[in-house]
């Protein structure tokens, strides 16, 4: 049996997200509106797959929602070009920190970031 793998994944926001959820424009003081809204995650499946979940308001079989709201409401695609740079990681806990690396380092260029 393959090992799992987890990896980081971003998907860009609707810049309504910045205007319409107070907690999202809170996280982001810094924000100019010169680049986008950004969610940046963790998963261990594909980033498409993880990506449709969050569209779809994925609940798992123990009734627990696995899904964003923010990603449901103003998720628009995948940025593959702020992620695919970054390998694959072993645990879950190397991977939520590569996530939280990323949504800082995200924001300090200037972009408005939602991780959790």
């Amino acid at each position: 049996m393959p090992k799992t793998q987890y990896r980081v994944y971003v998907i860009e926001l609707s810049k309504k997200v910045f205007s319409e959820n107070t907690k999202f424009r809170n996280a982001n003081p810094q924000f100019n509106g010169v680049l986008q809204c950004l969610y940046v995650g963790m998963t261990s499946k594909s980033p498409k797959e993880r990506f449709e979940q969050h569209k779809t308001g994925y609940v798992n079989k123990k009734g627990y929602k696995l899904s964003s709201n923010i990603v449901k409401k103003y998720g628009l695609y995948l940025r593959g070009s702020l992620f695919n740079h970054i390998s694959p990681v072993s645990t879950r806990t190397e991977a939520l920190n590569l996530e939280e690396q990323l949504a800082l380092e995200l924001r300090r260029k200037g972009y408005a970031v939602w991780f959790n």
